[in-house]
């Protein structure tokens, strides 16, 4: 996976500060008043896709790919949205397959490169950016036909100030670290509270890896996914961020830390035991606000 649930590495020492994006080549955009869309060339096939403003804070973005419509209709203001996916030769439902997937990861990641980053961005282009990015995590367990609501401290808790060390939002850590105590999920190996399925987190911008994070073994910072320990330190590629690696916008809560803490501890990015942190992210990745 090309998100959240990377490939274990190898390598240790000091995180090393987050560089800047590459443009992804295939993508073609077109950004105007009140409607995104374009269309993006992957391995996998041709997504065709539009974000537009249908009425006052009210937003409809599509995607065509592979014979499969992606739908979502998102009411800003009210926190709410209604996600499908069905082929369109018959409106059957149906699941996103794995090279969809990848077509999709790749329109994320060049969205997030060709986009501005955070509040910068037009309704109509955050929005997109937001609901490509939640489909590429989407899990074949999950039915794409349902309604996501979210409403700050109830939908969502946001988890900003924990984002920084060192008083930054972007950059390293250094020696002084901001840990959330902590990043947890339920599975066959116990539920919340047991130990092995927490993670002691600094979350944030604050270093990367060719892995699902940097944890803390023997002293020194080791790229990887340290499976099913009790409470290590783990830090790395925006953990606790709504959304595949660090995207362009800047959502920390603590859904998406506990979703974040499910995939990078033992899973993978689609495993059934993450649903339902997934479906208890959804909102936030739609509506939260950016932290900075």
């Amino acid at each position: 996976m090309l998100f959240a649930c990377g490939s274990p590495g190898s390598t240790s020492g000091t995180p090393a500060a987050p560089g800047a994006v590459q443009p992804a080549e295939g993508l073609s955009l077109t950004v105007a008043e009140a409607l995104t869309q374009g269309a993006f060339t992957g391995a996998g096939g041709e997504a065709v896709f539009s974000s537009r403003q249908v009425e006052p804070g009210v937003y409809r973005v599509e995607l065509r790919l592979n014979g499969t419509m992606f739908r979502a209709l998102l009411d800003a203001e009210s926190g709410v949205s209604t996600l499908d996916g069905f082929a369109e030769a018959t409106g059957q439902d149906t699941r996103i397959q794995e090279a969809d997937r990848q077509v999709l990861a790749g329109l994320s990641a060049a969205l997030n490169a060709e986009l501005p980053s955070g509040d910068a961005a037009t309704p109509e282009a955050r929005y997109l950016r937001r609901t490509v990015s939640l489909w590429v995590q989407h899990p074949d367990t999950v039915a794409m036909q349902r309604t996501v609501m979210g409403e700050q401290g109830r939908g969502y808790t946001m988890l900003c100030s924990y984002a920084k060390c060192n008083g930054k939002n972007t950059g390293s850590c250094g020696s002084s670290f901001n840990w959330y105590a902590y990043a947890k999920h339920d599975c066959a190996k116990g539920g919340f509270e047991v130990a092995i399925n927490q993670q002691l987190a600094q979350l944030g911008d604050h270093g990367t890896c060719d892995g699902d994070e940097f944890y803390m073994s023997n002293g020194a910072w080791v790229c990887g996914e340290p499976d099913h320990w009790s409470r290590p330190k783990v830090m790395g590629n925006c953990f606790g961020r709504c959304g595949g690696g660090c995207g362009g916008d800047t959502q920390y809560t603590l859904d998406a830390t506990n979703h974040d803490g499910c995939v990078r501890n033992g899973h993978m990015l689609a495993s059934g035991y993450c649903d339902d942190q997934f479906v208890s992210a959804s909102d936030d990745e739609l509506f939260a606000p950016n932290c900075y």
